[in-house]
């Protein structure tokens, strides 16, 4: 399964949807910073599901905090990652995924790219689709193996 995870968006809606043109993913993943733009997306493909969670810039949002779900026999544990102090480090935000036995650990936040991994678990932060490059990361999970591509906008 193609899945896109974004973050950040911050109203730059036509961002997302220029990202889903041009990946036509099976699964599209906000991590917050503006969930409203969510809906925008919800409405030109609504034959796509679009997790989202909740960001500091949420206020008074509708997303949970935090999501966790498996997709292809993969954990996911998806969060924006401000409640887990990821601008100083990410020791808590790693030590949260491996205790809730994340396969993948999703987080944004810091408009920055990240990728890596730790003890198995794939780590990704895809920056920010609204600044910065406009960056996203393209998701893959085939027949239990996982990987992952960082992206800009074309």
């Amino acid at each position: 399964m193609k899945i896109i995870v974004i973050s950040d968006s911050h109203g730059n809606t036509q961002a997302i949807l220029d990202a889903v043109f041009d990946e036509n993913p099976g699964l599209i993943l906000h991590l917050g910073d503006y969930e409203r733009d969510c809906d925008k997306v919800r409405e030109a493909y609504p034959s796509i599901v679009l997790r989202a969670v909740r960001g500091n810039g949420d206020f008074r949002g509708r997303e949970p905090e935090y999501d966790e779900f498996v997709v292809q026999d993969k954990r996911i544990f998806m969060t924006h990652g401000h409640l887990y102090g990821v601008k100083t480090g990410l020791g808590s935000i790693i030590n949260s995924g491996l205790a809730r036995g994340a396969d993948i650990l999703l987080f944004g936040h810091t408009h920055m790219p990240y990728y890596g991994t730790v003890d198995g678990m794939h780590i990704i932060n895809p920056g920010s689709i609204a600044f910065r490059g406009q960056t996203y990361a393209v998701l893959e999970i085939e027949h239990g193996v996982i990987s992952c591509r960082m992206t800009g906008l074309k």
